[in-house]
């Protein structure tokens, strides 16, 4: 089995946002950057699954050369392979620019399953694998916490609200990984130095042959902002009988929940 697991860099999520000058991008040139932590919960089921039946996992990327650091450290949990597709200008592409490259490597691959995180930290918009999935025609289960394949097929379960949803289709698909499938694995010392003899297979944006197109952004970030300081929080003393007709009113008048 032919698995791929797509893979994004991402800025660590405890740094400290700070907004560029422009006021349209976040500041980067001091950040820690991650592989993103849904998409370790991807490359872990595909792990997991090669050893129960065999095949081989591929990590795929596509933004600058510093997100091959991702991929390695994909390499080191144990994927056999990765492909980066290199490009700057692929670092600030929309999700549809993403998912259209993403896809065409896929194509080219035949892969028997391809999972992603449920959405890169970020972003967040969760937009990529459907873009996958659509361009393919491939069928896709999202945010899934279990995920069963046997027989050319997959059983995938989801969390919904107060129950759960269980998907069941042919492959290939696409499938997207929540939180709870499974607790990623670290890499071992023997993982990071067999890593390091693994070749990661650059390819150009220009070698994929997609058209101005494809690549046409179809959205444009007009501004980002940080959300409005939260004002400080209010102790009221006194007795019960005394507190609680102020905390009404203050519920009522100024946090205007009730």
């Amino acid at each position: 089995m032919k698995i791929v697991v797509c893979v994004k860099y991402v800025p660590d999520t405890a740094i400290k946002i700070k907004i560029t000058s422009s006021g349209k991008e976040i500041e980067l040139s001091d950040v820690t950057f991650v592989v993103n932590p849904y998409d370790e919960f991807a490359v872990e089921e595909a792990l997991k699954i090669k050893e129960k039946l065999g095949g081989e996992v591929v990590v795929v990327g596509a933004g600058a050369e510093t997100a091959s650091a991702g991929l390695r450290t994909c390499l080191a949990m144990g994927a056999d392979s990765a492909i980066l597709v290199q490009d700057p200008s692929l670092e600030k592409a929309d999700s549809f620019i993403i998912g259209t490259v993403l896809a065409r490597v896929c194509r080219d691959l035949k892969p028997d399953l391809i999972l992603f995180g449920k959405h890169a930290i970020g972003v967040d918009n969760g937009q990529v694998p459907a873009v996958v999935a659509e361009q393919l025609d491939l069928p896709q289960a999202s945010v899934v916490t279990k995920l069963d394949i046997q027989d050319g097929g997959f059983r995938a379960e989801r969390d919904i609200e107060g129950a759960q949803e269980i998907i069941e289709g042919k492959l290939p698909a696409v499938i997207t990984a929540q939180k709870g499938l499974n607790v990623p694995r670290y890499a071992s010392l023997k993982g990071i130095m067999a890593a390091k003899k693994k070749q990661i297979a650059v390819q150009a944006l220009s070698s994929l042959g997609l058209s101005a197109d494809d690549l046409k952004p179809r959205i444009s970030v007009e501004q980002v902002s940080l959300p409005p300081s939260r004002p400080p929080g209010k102790i009221l003393k006194g007795e019960v009988a005394e507190v609680v007709p102020q905390l009404v009113k203050l519920l009522h008048e100024e946090a205007k929940v009730i």
